[in-house]
């Protein structure tokens, strides 16, 4: 159960009422503090729509915060995102297999992201290692917009996990059929 209330349309000022413009539990919640919901939203949507990194790999770097992290409501929500950016199910199950130290048929690549995105949300330090592969594979701007991403997404994981964001019912489904680990 949420910490705050749930806000609708009608609870908001006309010049905030915009912030509900996907009626989901976290911009319903964020809505209680107008301006940062709208600062959050601006590099959201740089993220999304702004960054030159190839979106696949965004999309397993925010699955791979979200696994570890536990965060039920920000995994469900981009294993759906994920699908419009060529994510399939096995790269999702190679997410769980690479977290437990198992090997997936992910390309290096992908699997260097998932390691970077795991050692800055677990570890809070990225190795040299892992930062020499990403800078082989990655140039300078790709490199800050992937650590964009992850240091982001850690952020809200935890603002999440604050306000005891409920996951909404249609994203449910998705939490069956990839289970996050047990805690």
């Amino acid at each position: 159960m949420a910490r705050l209330p749930y806000l609708d349309r009608s609870d908001l000022l006309p010049e905030h009422q915009d912030l509900l413009a996907r009626n989901i539990n976290l911009y319903r919640l964020l809505a209680h503090s107008p301006r940062a919901a709208r600062s959050l939203n601006t590099l959201a949507r740089y993220i999304r729509d702004g960054s030159r990194l190839d979106p696949r790999l965004r999309e397993l770097a925010i699955l791979q915060v979200a696994y570890v992290a536990g965060s039920a409501y920000a995994y469900s929500h981009h294993i759906r995102i994920s699908r419009d950016f060529e994510v399939s199910d096995d790269d999702i199950r190679a997410i769980a297999a690479e977290s437990a130290g198992g090997s997936s048929s992910l390309e290096p690549l992908a699997k260097t992201v998932l390691r970077a995105a795991r050692e800055l949300t677990v570890g809070l330090q990225l190795s040299d290692e892992t930062f020499a592969r990403l800078r082989e594979a990655l140039d300078p701007e790709r490199l800050t917009d992937l650590f964009v991403t992850i240091a982001y997404y850690n952020g809200l994981v935890r603002l999440m996990a604050a306000l005891e964001i409920d996951v909404e019912s249609e994203y449910r489904s998705y939490l069956d059929a990839f289970p996050l680990p047990q805690r």
